[in-house]
Formats: C-alpha cells, sequence, structure tokens
C-alpha cells in the first residue's frame, strides 16, 4: 500500500507506474483504493462507477476497471456534503459529519472488493488516501491505516520533496503514528525531485536514521505525468499553443473533466481553463461547459462570475458553445429538482442557449454508449454517467444517435449542441472530425496511445531510480 504525507503528492502516479511496472515484469496485477474522493469517475465493466485514477491505474495493468477496485467513491456535492457511492452504487448523499457514522459499517464492503483482487492477481497496489497523519480521523479510518491493519497490508510511505519540508513530513508522520500502525510501514521513498538527487544523500540518510525504515529511492520528478488523465480538478492546466482556442469553464463541481485531456494534447488547438474571477476571453473559438456535480450549484456559481453575460456576448460575436452533461443541462431553459436530489428541491432558470428543459430524477445512467455524431456521420464510443433527463423542441436537432435514438440536442444554426456523453474524445476519428467540422486544425494525433507509451515511460523511470526489487518484495 502506497500511502502519502499529505493530499497530491502524487500516489496515483506512483501506483500507476508501479502497476505498469509489475505489469512489465509479468506479474499479475491489479489497483485497489479503499475510499476515493473525486467527481471524475469513470464507468465499469460491470456497470458501476469508480475514480478516474484507478481506472488509469486499471489501463497500466492490462484491465478493464471494476468496481472492487474503488469500493467507497465519495463524490462532493456542496461544501459539507457528498454523494456516497459503495461498490459502484449511490446509497445516500450525507454531510461530512454523518459520514463519520457510516464509516464503520464501509469497511466489509472495503474488505470484500479487496479480497476478491487479492484472489485473482498475483499482486495488489493499494493507494491511500490524504495521509495516515491526520490521525484525529484514524478512528473508524478505511482509507489508510484503518486498512492496513484489517487486511494486514505492508505501507510504504511517500514524501514530496517539491512543496518543501519532507524530511519533516516523513519523520513527523512516523512521530504521530501509533505503534501498530507504524510497524505497518516498510519503508519510504521520495518523490517529484527537481536537480541532482545525490544532493539529497545527507537528509535520505537523516530519515533513515530517524525512523529506522529503509528508503526505496528517489523518483526525480516526471513532466510526461502531465500527458496522463488527471483526477483532481486542481490539476487542470490551460495549455497548447494551437490556433483554435477552446475555453473551458472551470465550474466550482466539475465533474468527469477527463473529457478535455485530449483536446489540450491536440496539436491545433489551445486550451483555457477559465477560473473564478476571469472574464470570458475575447477571442475564444469554442466554449465547453463541462459536467457538474451540482447542476443548480454550478449555474448559480457561472453567474457569480458574470459568465452568463460573458457567453451571450460570445454567441452575439458568432462563438460557437458545447455543453456536455451538467453543462448541456445548464444550457437549457431551466432545470428542475423536485425531489432536491443535488441539493435543496426547486428549479434553476437556465441559460436559455438550447430549447430544452431538464427535470432532476434518481435513477441515474451509467454506462459505456456507442453513438453516432449527427453532425459528421462518423461514430465513436462514450461513456454516460448522470442523473436527469432533458426534452424540447432542440431534441429533434440531435448532437448523435443512439441505437436508432436521438441524443443531445443542437440549436437552428448549429452553433450551440450538447449531449450527455462523456468520453467522446478520447476516439481519436472522432475527435478530428468533430474539431475539423468546428474550424479547427485536424491532425492524426493518437491519444490513447500517448497514455500507453507514457504509462511505459512512466514505469521505466521508476525501474531506474527506485528499487522496485525490494519494494515488490516488501508485498505480503
Amino acid at each position: 500500500m502506497i500511502q502519502g504525507t499529505g493530499s497530491n503528492v502524487g500516489k496515483s502516479v506512483l501506483v500507476a507506474g508501479l502497476c505498469r511496472a509489475a505489469r512489465l515484469r509479468g506479474l499479475s496485477v491489479a489497483p485497489f483504493k479503499p475510499q476515493n474522493m473525486s467527481n471524475n469517475a469513470a464507468v465499469t465493466s460491470d456497470g458501476g462507477e469508480i475514480g478516474r485514477a484507478q481506472a488509469l491505474q486499471a489501463l497500466a495493468c492490462g484491465l478493464a476497471p471494476h468496481t472492487d477496485m474503488n469500493p467507497v467513491l465519495l463524490k462532493p456535492e456542496t461544501e459539507v456534503g457528498a454523494q456516497v457511492v459503495v461498490q459502484g452504487r449511490r446509497v445516500a448523499t450525507v454531510k461530512a459529519r454523518d459520514y463519520a457514522g457510516m464509516k464503520p459499517a464501509l469497511m466489509a464492503p472495503v474488505l470484500e472488493s479487496f479480497g476478491r483482487l487479492r484472489s485473482a492477481h498475483g499482486l495488489v497496489l493499494v493507494e491511500g488516501a490524504g495521509s495516515p497523519a491526520e490521525v484525529n480521523l484514524r478512528a473508524g479510518d478505511i482509507a489508510n491505516m484503518g486498512f492496513a491493519v484489517a487486511a494486514g497490508v505492508p505501507v510504504v510511505l511517500a514524501g514530496d520533496i517539491d512543496r518543501g519540508g519532507v524530511i519533516a513530513q516523513i519523520v513527523g508522520t512516523q512521530a504521530v503514528l501509533d505503534a501498530e500502525d507504524a510497524a505497518r510501514v516498510r519503508g519510504f521513498l521520495i518523490n517529484k525531485f527537481r536537480g541532482d538527487p545525490s544532493l539529497f544523500d545527507d537528509g535520505y540518510r537523516l530519515i533513515e536514521a530517524h525512523t529506522g525504515w529503509r528508503g526505496f529511492g528517489v523518483l526525480p520528478w516526471f513532466a510526461e505525468a502531465a500527458r496522463l488523465p488527471a483526477e483532481d480538478a486542481l490539476d487542470l492546466r490551460s495549455g497548447g499553443s494551437g490556433k483554435f482556442h477552446i475555453v473551458c469553464l472551470a465550474f466550482s463541481r466539475i465533474a468527469n473533466f477527463d473529457d478535455l485531456d485530449p483536446l489540450a494534447a491536440e496539436p491545433g488547438v489551445r486550451l483555457t481553463m477559465l477560473r473564478a474571477g476571469a472574464a470570458l476571453p475575447g477571442d475564444a473559438d469554442l466554449v465547453i461547459l463541462p459536467g457538474s456535480k451540482s447542476t443548480r450549484g454550478d449555474l448559480a456559481y457561472l453567474r457569480a462570475q458574470g459568465w452568463d453575460v460573458d457567453l451571450a456576448a460570445h454567441v452575439r460575436r458568432g462563438g460557437r458553445i458545447l455543453g456536455i452533461c451538467g453543462g448541456f443541462q445548464m444550457m437549457g431553459r431551466v432545470v428542475r429538482d423536485p425531489q432536491g436530489i443535488e441539493g435543496p428541491a426547486g428549479e434553476t432558470e437556465g441559460l436559455g442557449l438550447l430549447d430544452v428543459e431538464t427535470v432532476m430524477t434518481p435513477d441515474k445512467r451509467l454506462t459505456e454508449t456507442d453513438a453516432v455524431h449527427a453532425g459528421t456521420g462518423v461514430a465513436f464510443r462514450g461513456y454516460e454517467i448522470h442523473i436527469g433527463a432533458t426534452e424540447g423542441p432542440d431534441r429533434a436537432r440531435p448532437f448523435a444517435h443512439v441505437d436508432g435514438r436521438p441524443e443531445g440536442a443542437v440549436s437552428a444554426d448549429g452553433r450551440i449542441a450538447g449531449s450527455y456523453l462523456h468520453g467522446m474524445f478520447r476516439d481519436d476519428a472522432f475527435r478530428q472530425a468533430w474539431l475539423a467540422a468546428e474550424g479547427a486544425r485536424s491532425s492524426d494525433f493518437a491519444y490513447g496511445e500517448t497514455v500507453e507509451r507514457t504509462l511505459d515511460a512512466l514505469a521505466a523511470h521508476m525501474e531506474a531510480h527506485l528499487d522496485l526489487d525490494a519494494l515488490f518484495a516488501a508485498a505480503e
């Protein structure tokens, strides 16, 4: 189990790299994360959902994503509440304080899922969440040491030298752990080192001396990690130098934003993630309204930034807009939530960009979907992960067809479109055809091959700088 000295120290990428390294060594390997908190989810082969990081780790193992790989997924809907997904299915929406009372009952499905993976594979690589140093959360813990002790799993602690204070991170973590938890730790590794790693030799030896733990190595900064799908919205970055300018509104509850990764990597595209307080650039060719875990909440957020005014001006200038899932729902006349599924019951006026209306329903649609784009006739595969149904006159002009049925909606002038289909831009042929139709320069960039090559390079990077023989040997 890879645990971290804090959030965002690189645990997800470390586990993905270890998964690929183990697979290249000929091992049967699977990823596992007992509890994840993310609104960036992936649809699984068994019809559920897990965190996007575990889907990437599954890819590194050569496996299809499965709900056992992330049995507890928390999807924040407000500042104090989250949807709780257990073994791929939504079971409740609770406040953070109330979730603490649920955790003891969740250890059973966590261990059940882990047990199935352990029985099916020679090696299971586990990712922790946050940090075991958060000892105030130790009671009922299922994400770090609580799971490690219950499952009898050895732990390797990862520290992030890039943020500074890595000696204190690791030594301090040992200082606050109780004896049983500290005994689970087999050693540590240093992540994200910039420059000459030998310059840290004295610090490395100091950590070994203070903790009694062995070091598994110092891993230099791996810049190519930016080519891998991001799980945390904080990792989303503007980028690219192409002429076609795509602007994506960074909602407060942005969800399934992996839609953007293939576009950001396109040579002919410049992607801007528009953050709170920033105005929509006047040179935007296309604006994307992405998915959201709280459609009505993010509609209010959008208006608070003045983006509704900016979007109206963008349309008057002849600009194009694509809404995906929650973004599609926002573009209609109204979003109704009579049962209070995503927050307080009620309704919110939409942006009026499409002549449709949305009603939230308790049933969640989770499925991979084969579709044909109506505008280009190109087939592609995406996935659906949403609640709510959207209907209205603009549905007569669909974005795509699924099994002969219309999906999504397009305005009469063809410049504004909405769809429930995530993941469509991972399909190279469709992405290139869609960009060409939108007025962008097409390319032969292969997104999936780039991710695979990056995972191979990450594994080679880890083989070169970490003692993977010793690390894998630590598995029990």
